[in-house]
């Protein structure tokens, strides 16, 4: 109990009794500052802003290749099949260590030193990838790209164990909005940053070429060194936090058994369906989009590359307040049919029209907030407690592996057969996912699922299984 009740002061759980907690903090010499008192909100919120910033570099970089889609092409001499091998390479290493990411925190490295590992692998992949291009070697920047992936998605499973560690309880849930706003944030900045970027150190270097492109993705690497830095700041308060409140750190939760996999019930095989045929339709175009706009459209690079941005831009304040929407109504299968149908309009309008791109591509900003806020949180209505971090990690590694595979496809085709049967290749993939989204809603029916249920009908349902159990 007295472990417990020291556990929810650094929480923030327990306000009462502040003059005295700040007394007992600060030692013989009086009560600490709020700014340094780990018990205290002002200190909490100094620890949120470098939690937020932990993950920006990493976001930062993880779309360079398609801020930079023409001039890694012509510079390199690229096709699209091998410019897509830039987004395979990352998603490889994920296949796997997204299942594992959460015990490697928990059983080997600890939060803190498993952050900062992190963030190096994130640092050192992009210098790599700077360096192929500064020397026209491929195969040097798919390692980087290799590495770089090494610790981008362990790093968001750190970010999100500070995040319980420091939040649980009272802001936990805005936390989370507020870090995915971030790396949103830095998705968007770097699409419609880095153009600008590549010109200035083109006409430093005298010409364009791929000494001006590694140079580009070499001053890109500094978000990555910023990032670590806060990984190292947030090691050092979280180290100071446990000893001054004599804490022990949360754990991810994510214990990980393979034999649970075979006890998943045909729910969650339907969710994994979904996840991986909608965000394949995603992310690849995302990835393959500024070119596209501009052969299409005749858009500017410019103007290219902020409408493939506004996917990110409108995810960022979306994102909190569709989370909160849906907490507060429920029915999360019928927001997931919502979100596929809208996304499959928009890509049906990028692919059948010439309508005014701005339209489909906020269409599909919106419905990609709506279903990342619907799907993700299902997992946890369908599988107990004790294999919801086994769950998480499947469906992570199962979709970075359909990413993977992908990516390379969807190269392929444009290379062979052009954008138009691209997009119609991106429709059937959504359709898919349509297809398994109605699946669920019936499945969920028939069997007296909890899944569509409106936020009272669950809340009330919830209640009365604690007093069942109790």
């Amino acid at each position: 109990m007295a472990d417990y009740e020291e556990r929810q002061s650094l929480l923030g759980d327990d306000d009462s009794g502040s003059s005295a907690g700040g007394r007992t903090a600060g030692g013989p010499g009086g009560p600490m500052r709020a700014i340094c008192d780990p018990k205290h909100f002002c200190h909490r919120v100094v620890v949120l802003v470098f939690m937020c910033f932990l993950g920006f570099g990493s976001y930062f970089c993880y779309d360079n290749p398609a801020a930079l889609q023409s001039e890694v092409l012509q510079d390199l001499n690229l096709n699209t099949s091998k410019f897509m091998q830039l987004y395979a390479w990352y998603s490889w290493p994920n296949v796997v260590l997204c299942f594992f990411g959460g015990f490697l925190l928990d059983r080997v490295f600890g939060i803190r030193l498993g952050t900062i590992i992190f963030s190096l692998f994130v640092c050192l992949g992009q210098i790599i990838f700077a360096t192929g291009a500064l020397v026209n070697r491929f195969w040097l920047m798919e390692a980087g790209r290799f590495i770089f992936g090494i610790g981008g998605e362990s790093l968001a499973v750190a970010q999100n164990t500070y995040a319980v560690n420091w939040f649980k309880g009272k802001e936990l849930n805005l936390v989370f909005g507020l870090q995915l706003s971030m790396a949103r944030l830095g998705s968007t900045v770097n699409m419609n940053i880095m153009g600008w970027v590549y010109s200035k150190i083109a006409d430093l270097v005298g010409s364009p070429g791929y000494t001006a492109l590694g140079g580009s993705l070499m001053l890109a690497a500094v978000t990555c060194l910023f990032s670590l830095v806060c990984a190292l700041v947030l090691g050092f308060l979280d180290r100071r936090a446990e000893r001054i409140l004599h804490t022990e750190k949360d754990k991810t939760g994510e214990v990980i058994k393979l034999t649970d996999v075979k006890d998943f019930p045909f729910h969650l095989w339907l969710i994994f369906i979904i996840c991986v045929c909608y965000y394949v339709a995603v992310f690849p175009f995302i990835g393959l989009g500024q070119v596209f706009f501009i052969e299409k459209f005749n858009f500017a690079p410019a103007e290219a590359r902020a409408v493939n941005s506004i996917v990110y831009i409108i995810s960022a304040p979306a994102s909190p307040l569709l989370g909160f929407m849906v907490d507060k109504t429920g029915r999360n299968v019928i927001w997931v049919m919502i979100a596929v149908i809208t996304t499959l309009a928009a890509h049906l309008m990028l692919a059948f029209t010439f309508w005014n791109p701005w339209i489909a591509m906020s269409l599909l900003g919106l419905s990609y907030s709506l279903l990342a806020c619907a799907l993700w949180p299902m997992v946890a209505f369908v599988v107990p407690e004790h294999q919801l971090g086994t769950a998480y990690g499947f469906m992570q590694s199962i979709q970075n592996l359909g990413l993977a595979l992908i990516a390379m496809a969807a190269g392929t085709i444009l290379d062979n057969k052009g954008y138009l049967v691209l997009e119609v290749f991106f429709c059937v993939c959504i359709c898919l996912a349509l297809i398994a989204v109605v699946m669920l809603y019936f499945v969920d029916y028939l069997r007296g699922g909890d899944l569509n249920l409106s936020a009272a009908a669950r809340a009330k349902l919830h209640k009365e299984a604690t007093s069942d159990a109790e």
